[in-house]
């Protein structure tokens, strides 16, 4: 059955670049690391048991506007701005909301409370002091290597081949493959869709789990979330695999598809970071476990994941020891 591009998911594919706040969408050179800063301490061995173990957190945090000068954070602070790689196409994590203009969801609440911490939170009805780069999933990688961003929330999964590449914060959120399909389908899993063409982001992990669950099945890659979606509605792809919270944005944009139950892997969220900037990741672990401590990431979870995904008991434990 064909079915028509929901308006906002036919907006989204337009999008290539936008900020918050008042900061203009140009593409800033990449600036030098700070020739003090400590170099990146070698590769530690990684496997399945240690994948997920990030750097310890700075315990305090330095206060707001008063970051330790010559680090990551104190040029940030002289810069006026945190500048974070984010999706604005994937409905509750990182999307445009179409009356305000602004990109918004659960990971833009993780990269506002990142800036916060380093600025101070703004007065009320003012911006956080973020510049927001829509990047699409190929580019999470790249665009962290080369210094174009600060860091990337865009629901990346921590593991061991990335580990070589960049840095990675604790976790901060624990998702899982799921495959959405149209409404009237039979199939209860990946196994009862061999032959048929399923779609997954280029670059991803679910493009990688996609093919190892069954290797009948035909792979087709786009750029963003809202291309698959688009790939699906067209007829092109006869589903779509991916993040279960992605997935569950999907769901809610076309009434003709379902997620089904099935769930192929855990997917384990963590906030990408240019692997020379340790203090950095350090900052920023201290700042998730004070949101994981008080009410603001449960909050946060409650307000844009909870409806689709059901009620969660408590945040994912981080793991340190880098």
């Amino acid at each position: 059955m064909k079915k028509l591009i929901p308006l906002a998911a036919a907006t989204a594919l337009l999008l290539t670049a936008c900020s918050s706040g008042n900061y203009a969408a140009t593409q800033i050179p990449a600036e030098p690391q700070p020739t003090t800063a400590a170099p990146a301490p070698p590769a530690a061995p990684c496997d399945k048991t240690t994948e997920l173990q990030s750097y310890a957190p700075d315990d305090p945090l330095p206060a707001p506007m008063q970051m330790t000068p010559r680090t990551t954070m104190a040029k940030i602070q002289a810069r006026g701005r945190l500048i974070a790689g984010v999706s604005a196409d994937s409905l509750h994590l990182g999307s445009r909301n179409p009356i305000s203009g602004q990109i918004e969801g659960f990971d833009i609440d993780m990269i506002n409370a990142v800036a916060d911490a380093i600025f101070g939170k703004p007065a009320p009805g003012q911006p956080h002091k973020v510049e927001l780069r829509v990047i699409s999933s190929p580019q999470r990688i790249p665009v962290l290597q080369n210094n174009t961003v600060d860091i990337v929330a865009r629901n990346m999964t921590i593991n061991c081949d990335r580990w070589k590449q960049i840095a990675f914060s604790a976790e901060y959120y624990r998702s899982g493959q799921k495959t959405l399909v149209q409404l009237d389908s039979a199939a209860k899993g990946l196994k009862d869709l061999s032959g048929k063409t399923i779609c997954a982001p280029a670059g991803s992990t679910s493009l990688d789990n996609l093919k190892k669950a069954n290797p009948q099945i035909n792979p087709v890659t786009a750029d963003t979330d809202t291309g698959c979606l688009v790939l699906f509605q067209q007829g092109k792809a006869d589903g779509i695999s991916g993040d279960d919270t992605v997935l569950a944005g999907d769901a809610a944009q076309d009434p003709y598809a379902k997620v089904l139950n099935e769930r192929i892997s855990n997917e384990p969220y963590g906030l990408g970071i240019n692997k020379n900037n340790v203090d950095f990741v350090r900052f920023v672990n201290g700042v998730l476990a004070q949101m994981k401590a008080g009410p603001e990431w449960m909050d946060s979870y409650n307000k844009w994941l909870a409806p689709d995904l059901g009620p969660l008991k408590a945040p994912p434990t981080p793991a340190y020891g880098r």
